[in-house]
């Protein structure tokens, strides 16, 4: 689909195709909380026989899927991205595209890798404007795509002191960006707040 002819309904039909996915995604992401297991743990024993605790079959089709859908989603957003820069430059130049966009959102494909279930006062995230119950879509350069473990998030921040990190988190169906800088203060830490992995959070 080329830029200059990308419509309205393009834009709907592609964002349509997009939910389909989220959906599809978050499927084959149950697969993987129902055997407990995310993408990265080993599926042998050790001594390197396939665990019998799991369905291996099962879990390695989850995540190949998995990979395949978030490509595809990537695919979409960015095409997505392309097709509005385009409306908006047909709207400047007076081509007749009346109708609002607002209705597409591309916040909605951000997938949370974590949950933050304390922020204490006046700590460093707190004055961000973090707040229990946000959901981390990105931190830095983490994402769910290359999210691992927290450690990464510890080596982040250590490595991030008193420098500006952007943070991306979900809210009340909404993505926020918020600017965070690690610093010490007078509590524990340099955020001051309790960052929980989303399998976690599911298994509660």
């Amino acid at each position: 689909m080329s830029g200059e002819n990308t419509t309205r309904e393009a834009l709907l039909k592609l964002s349509d195709e997009r939910k389909a996915l989220e959906e599809e995604l978050a499927t084959f992401l149950d697969v993987l909380k129902t055997q407990g297991v995310g993408m990265e743990d080993n599926l042998v024993d050790s001594e390197g026989f396939p665990r019998n605790d799991i369905d291996v079959h099962q879990v390695r089709i989850a995540r190949n899927k998995i990979i395949y859908l978030r490509n595809d989603l990537k695919d979409i957003m960015s095409e997505m991205e392309r097709g509005l820069e385009n409306i908006h430059e047909q709207t400047r130049e007076g081509l007749g595209v009346a109708e609002p966009m607002e209705t597409i959102s591309l916040d909605c494909h951000l997938e949370p890798f974590a949950h933050i279930d304390l922020v204490s006062p006046e700590s460093p995230a707190h004055l961000a404007g973090l707040q229990v119950g946000d959901r981390i879509a990105e931190f830095g350069s983490i994402n769910a795509d290359n999210f691992g473990n927290l450690k990464q998030v510890g080596d982040l921040v250590q490595n991030s002191k008193d420098q500006n990190v952007r943070v991306k988190v979900i809210r009340e169906g909404k993505s926020t960006a918020i600017t965070l800088k690690p610093r010490t203060w007078s509590g524990r830490g340099l955020l001051g707040c309790n960052i929980v992995p989303m399998d976690k959070v599911l298994d509660r």
